[in-house]
Parts: C-alpha cells; structure tokens; sequence
C-alpha cells in the first residue's frame, strides 16, 4: 500500500505562550516532588470529577496551590511519552499503570488527556499554570528501551525501520536484554543519538519542560561498555538547549 499510505501528518500549531519562562530554580533550592498524571488528581475532592487525572489537572487552582503549600519547587511526572501495556498484562486482563513501556517518545500519552486531540494543549496549559506558580516540571523519561520487548514481542516501529541500528543485538540474533525489559535501545549509533536528542529537545522547546530523570540511566552510557563519555550523554552536554535544564 505505499503508493496510498499517508508519508506525513502536517501540523498547524499555534499555541500562545505567552510571557511564559522557566523559574530556573538553582540545584540548591530545588525541591522535587515525584508524582503519577492520574494518580495524583484522580480521587481530589475539591478538581473537578470531569478533569481528574489529566494533564488539565495539574495546573488547576486547587492542585496549584497544593503543591505550593507543600513547599515544592519542581514537580517530577512519571513517564507521559504515550506507553503500551504489556502483552502478558493483557492476558491477564490487566493494564500499565506506570509507564515505563514506551511506544510513540515524541507523543503524549492520550489516556491522560480529557480529550486525545487537545492532549498537547492540556499539556501546555498545565506547565504554564505551574510556570505562573514558580513550579518547575521535570519529566521522568525512557530512553533505555521500547514496548517491542523481546523477539516475540509486538512491532511498533523501530524494529521495523532499522532493527540492527536502534537496538543492541547479539551474536545469536536476540537482543541484548540490559534493560531486564526485553531490549535495549543502542545510544552509541548516531541515529539512535540524533533520535534520542531530537525527543528531549522536542519536550523541551514545544513543552517548556524543565529538566528530566532518565530512568536506567547507566543503560545509556552502554558502548557496549558504560562509558561516561558516551555518544548521548556527550551530545546533551554539547547542546545549546539541553545542557541548560536539569538533568
């Protein structure tokens, strides 16, 4: 079907941040407070039952003054890059609650959103709220590995447009399994380095997110070996955009 399956999707955006900056709270003051989208405003008495649990959420007056009352400078959110549950907790009728099962890394998971069309906007709306407030936002992300899984696992993308480049491979053919999540994203490839920055950059600049917290972070230093130098972390360093957030 390629002569009909769509190339691209164009995008018109035009979102109105206004005077909106980041607090840029120095290491030494910051206080962080981690926290789950859904869980953190999903049984709130005082948010409205029809916004609980979404991005929209986060920025309402109530949870705004909240978090001020508790004295927090940043609010860490647990992974909102869109996520699919496992096969194996579909089987057992179950679902991911957490995250830290990527698909789509460029993409707000739309389960999060009051409508999945106005997810970004939800999204935006809540950090300039917590922007307003002196509330930094740091995101918890998954760079180490995809929801591909193991050989036997589904076929999301990467797998399929360069299986031998985005994942660390054995001689045997399996993948490397670092991660203890099936694969491993392999961040010594340039492409892998470029795809990884361009994600980060892009919740930096389209999102306005303060900072991040890699999860498995030592995974990405893999060379195979860890390295403190490796390709990632050296190409975050050298960037004019994301060596200037908290990491």
């Amino acid at each position: 079907n390629a002569a009909i399956a769509p190339k691209c999707v164009v995008v018109v955006d035009h979102y109105d941040w206004e005077d909106d900056a980041p607090p840029r709270t120095p290491w030494g003051s910051t206080i962080i407070y981690e926290a789950h989208v859904k869980g953190l405003t999903y049984l709130h008495p005082e948010i409205p039952v029809e916004i609980r649990g979404t991005y929209k959420a986060l920025g309402h007056p109530v949870m705004i003054n909240y978090l001020k009352q508790l004295g927090i400078t940043a609010l860490e959110l647990l992974p909102v890059a869109q996520f699919a549950s496992e096969p194996r907790l579909q089987r057992m009728g179950l679902s991911n609650y957490w995250g830290y099962n990527p698909v789509v890394m460029f993409a707000l998971h739309p389960a999060y959103a009051c409508s999945p069309e106005t997810a970004l906007d939800e999204f935006r709306d809540a950090i300039k709220a917590l922007h307003k407030a002196g509330i930094e936002v740091i995101l918890d992300i998954v760079l180490n590995h995809s929801a591909e899984l193991d050989l036997d696992g589904p076929l999301f993308s990467l797998r399929g447009i360069d299986n031998r480049s985005y994942y660390w491979i054995r001689e045997d053919g399996d993948y490397h399994n670092w991660t203890g999540c099936g694969n491993t994203l392999n961040l010594s490839h340039p492409a892998v380095v470029d795809y990884a920055s361009a994600c980060l950059r892009y919740w930096v600049e389209t999102c306005h997110v303060d900072g991040f917290r890699f999860d498995l972070a030592a995974v990405m230093g893999r060379t195979p070996e860890f390295r403190q130098d490796a390709p990632l972390f050296t190409a975050i360093q050298n960037c004019p955009v994301l060596s200037q957030v908290k990491l």
